[in-house]
């Protein structure tokens, strides 16, 4: 089930920005890795430093997700966020 304002979500949480920034590193690390192979010698030390980024992003994100973010949540009773 959706949140009602699962658009807004979408636009404005922190939680949803990390994680997009986490797939952009999960889709560049096999790019880097096929391109590392066969151009240049592998460097392990990037892929390391790759692998820990993604996974700190995946913590942010977990983490920004417990909070709560005033404009997109609302008052902490319940109620909806206002609009405009």
């Amino acid at each position: 089930m959706l949140v009602h304002n699962w658009r807004e979500v979408l636009k404005r949480a922190w939680s949803v920005r990390l994680m997009a920034l986490a797939l952009l590193f999960i889709i560049v690390e096999p790019v880097y890795t096929f391109v590392a192979a066969t151009w240049v010698s592998r460097n392990i030390y990037i892929q390391l430093a790759m692998s820990a980024i993604t996974g700190l992003l995946t913590v942010a994100a977990i983490i920004a997700r417990i909070f709560v973010q005033q404009k997109i949540s609302g008052d902490l009773n319940g109620k909806p966020p206002a609009e405009g």
